[in-house]
């Protein structure tokens, strides 16, 4: 089968089965003049890098794994044993992410606890002229002259300035 049947039936590319055959991973194929044509054994091949690929694997750990198959007999004990080092891997990928998770909750714990603790104060307006402390709230916009006073208050109260 031509190249474009090969990548069609393995789920991946013509671009991907070039690289892979200028990288190694696939063993050179067969010529028909200028054609290539991949064997059953080929596309077998090309869905196992695309798999491994799916489940973490690099290329390179790949090559590790096939470099010395040509057209033989996929070897499976090296492609067990990559599985379970990936697997001891992902488990501890998986032990630093729970750990920075449960980080991640105790400070947001702590935060809600000083949040709590520390009550500020801040003026809020009231009825004009009067002025009014509150403690702030979650979601509080802090007070702000121009918040405090409407325009003619900022004007009257400035006026010393004149």
């Amino acid at each position: 089968m031509y190249i474009g049947k090969a990548a069609q039936l393995s789920g991946t590319t013509v671009k991907s089965i070039r690289h892979y055959e200028e990288i190694g991973l696939l063993p050179p194929p067969q010529r028909e003049g200028k054609y290539r044509i991949y064997s059953q054994q080929s596309v077998e091949l090309l869905t196992f890098i695309k798999c491994a690929q799916q489940l973490g694997f690099k290329l390179k750990e790949m090559q590790a794994i096939l470099q010395d198959h040509r057209g033989q007999e996929l070897p499976w004990d090296l492609a067990m044993q990559a599985i379970d080092n990936k697997k001891q891997e992902l488990m501890g990928q998986i032990q630093a992410l729970q750990q920075v998770h449960d980080g991640l909750v105790e400070f947001e714990l702590s935060l809600k606890d000083a949040q709590m603790q520390c009550q500020f104060e801040h003026v809020v307006s009231a009825p004009r002229g009067v002025l009014v402390s509150k403690a702030i709230q979650p979601g509080d916009v802090p007070a702000t002259p121009a918040r405090l006073m409407n325009s003619s208050d900022i004007r009257t109260g400035l006026s010393f300035l004149k």
